[in-house]
Order: C-alpha cells, then structure tokens, then sequence
C-alpha cells in the first residue's frame, strides 16, 4: 500500500499521521508530547486502539526512528518503501521559500540557514527530514510545507517592523506568522461549518497550544497575524515570553551579564506560562494551580488578557468580525480558557453557551444564537492539509 507519511514538529511535541495516498484516507496516527522532559510520552492509534507509552527525555531523533518501527511491528507498512513521501511541516521559510518545496541535498543546506527565523522550531523539524532522508530510500521524496507561506501577502502595513526599510528588506524581516497551515486550514473548514464563501468571512482564528497565535482574515486572505518576525512575538506562550519591549534585551544582558544569543534562549525556553508560573508550561498544569498559586492565576490571567487584547485590535483592524474560531491543543479542549476569554470579549457583544461550549470535542458552535458574533471550535488538522500539498507537488 503506498502511505503518505506527515510529520509535525512543534517546539515540545510531536504530531504525526499517516495517509493512503490514492484518496488520503487516515491510516494510523500518534503524538509525541513533553519531549526531551522525564514526562516524555509516546501514543500510537491505529484501528481504533490507542498506546500510551512514557518515554523520559524522548528525543525527535529517538521518536521518529520509534514510529518506524510501530508502523512495521503492526504490520501497517511491510517495509519503509511502502511510505512513498514524507511531508514536513516547517515554521519558518522566510521569503526563501514562497511555497511548498521538495528537500534535496541541494537545498538542505538553504533551509538549515534559516534556524535563526524559527530557533525552537526549525532546527528539530529539519533534524527530522534529516531523519528520515537517511532511513528512508532516496527515492522517497521529503517535502517542506512552510507556515510562513499562508502570510507572504499580508498587507505591508501590518507585516513591516518601523525599522529602516533598507535593512528590513536585506535582511528579510518582516511578520511571518507561523501556524499558518493551522490557520489557513481553519478559514478553509470555518466557511465549510457556516456554508459560506470563505471570501465573505471577517474572521479571527485562535490556534492556541504550547505555542499560541491569533490571526485575522478578510477576503479569503490574512490581513494580521500575533506572531511575528519569529514565533516569539505574540501571546506569552509555554516557555516563551511574547511580545515585550526590545530595549528588554540590552538590559537583561547586562543584568545578567549573558549573551545576546543566551538572553533569546531565556525569552524562548525560560519564559511565558512557564516562567512566570514556576509550575509548568503546560496550561493543564497551570489550571490544576489556579486555586492555590498566585503566580499560576497571574501566568493565566497574562494569557486570557493578550489573547482578549489581540481580538480587539483585529476586530477594529477587520472593520468588526462575524467569526471567532478557536483551534489547537488548548483551543479545542480547554473550554474553561475559551469561556474565560469570551467574557472578556462582553462588550463586543459576544456570548457563550455553557452547555454547547462543554459538550464534547467536535466541530460545533459555541456561542449563544443572539451572539453578535459567531464563536465556534474547529479542530485543526495541519496534517491533512499537508498531506493535500504533498500529494499535489508529488
């Protein structure tokens, strides 16, 4: 059977499905979570059974040769020439790579150069095509989906930094978004859910999970996105700061006599949720603290204000908003998080349905029917929509 194998990296995770090729139909799937910690853990579905494994300090190395090698003790695949492309999700493309690319020795070396757009993400997403170029035979071929891509054409108004022009344009800095799959996927099934033209859709899209972004979308298209020139900016997420004031930088090197690059490693794995919590950076964790940790209540009140403040300004920025789609691994499954946001979103006249907002994990809306504005949770589905593009360059 020829299987199309997707791989989706994440800065502490690990997402993966296979699919048939001919109408790509789910074959099996797994999650790799907490990585590289002690509660490093390992699920592999298939035919409708689930295993969960713990794995201390599982690496991506370690958990992509692990998946092989299920997918062959359970008789999915007979041997790796079964799998007749791998797709892989990359965060940052930069203006490099404007679309979906198939990955040679010739521009491996391109894509390794752009680790500085994406520290967190890149590098472990490209040791995994690395991977897997080497396991699999060189007639299998390994594609890049870039995140970056879906926002290339946002508006420069909202996608340049007040920099000088000249050095923005050297050295390619602009917003690139990141979670743009997620994002383009959920435009794509909200217009499904609602029967309407995407073009018609004013919509904000919260994909909020160890790292977290919102975008707005008008006219089919990204018009704004939280995330920025790398997916530090935006929301304080599990182990990153977020947005904060650049002359922070500076200060903190000399305070803490660190260097430039020590101090990028501080705000990114060091920070956000985790940082200011001292608990986790996982939101479960911090809800199970919210009673008896000042720090956690301040980590999670951090998060619900961005996320409320960023809603607004892109309502404003949209000319008001006819939908609001939560999405991803916090998005889908904390209902607290999404109604404690929607609250906060009153004066906008937007209203929640407890019992819709609690009633299960599937596509549904969530909001009261005199809202004025739509609320619903779409589980994203970045592998199926990878899966899409690699069979369509393959």
């Amino acid at each position: 059977m020829n299987n199309i194998l997707v791989i989706n990296a994440g800065s502490s995770s690990l997402k993966w499905q296979l699919f048939q090729q001919t109408d790509l139909s789910l074959v099996a799937s797994g999650l790799m979570e907490r990585m590289n910690t002690p509660e490093a853990r390992f699920t592999f579905k298939f035919n409708g059974q689930k295993e969960q494994v713990a794995i201390a300090n599982l690496t991506y190395e370690d958990g992509v040769i692990r998946l092989l090698k299920q997918l062959q003790d359970n008789a999915i695949i007979d041997s790796p020439s079964d799998i007749v492309a791998v797709g892989h999700r990359v965060v940052a493309g930069a203006t490099t790579f404007e679309k979906s690319t198939l990955i040679t020795a010739d521009n491996l070396a391109t894509l390794k150069a752009l680790d500085k757009y994406a520290p967190l993400h890149n590098p472990v997403q490209v040791d995994c095509i690395e991977t897997l170029m080497h396991i699999l035979p060189n007639s299998v071929p390994e594609v890049a989906v870039f995140d970056s891509q879906f926002y290339l054409d946002m508006p420069d108004a909202t996608s340049f930094y007040g920099l000088p022009y000249e050095d923005s344009q050297k050295y390619q800095i602009r917003k690139y978004g990141e979670h743009g799959i997620s994002h383009g996927y959920i435009l794509q099934e909200t217009a499904a859910f609602l029967n309407q033209p995407v073009a018609e859709l004013k919509l904000i899209t919260l994909h909020l999970g160890g790292g977290s972004s919102i975008t707005a979308s008008q006219n089919g298209k990204p018009v704004d996105t939280s995330m920025g020139f790398t997916p530090l900016e935006g929301l304080p997420m599990g182990t990153r700061a977020g947005s904060l004031d650049a002359a922070i930088v500076p200060f903190l090197m000399n305070e803490l006599n660190k260097s430039a690059d020590e101090i990028i490693t501080l705000l990114n794995t060091e920070s956000g949720i985790l940082g200011v919590s001292g608990v986790s950076a996982d939101m479960r964790d911090i809800q199970s603290s919210l009673a008896t940790n000042p720090r956690a209540k301040l980590a999670y009140d951090m998060f619900i204000t961005s996320a409320a403040k960023f809603i607004g300004s892109y309502y404003v920025e949209l000319g008001g908003a006819n939908v609001i789609t939560f999405t991803a691994g916090i998005g889908e499954n904390d209902a607290k998080m999404r109604a404690d946001v929607c609250d906060r979103l009153a004066v906008l006249g937007v209203k929640i349905d407890p019992e819709r907002n609690e009633q299960g994990h599937s596509a549904r809306q969530i909001s009261t029917d005199d809202s004025a504005i739509k609320v619903l949770m779409i589980p994203t589905n970045e592998e199926l929509a990878i899966a899409k593009q690699v069979k369509a360059l393959v």
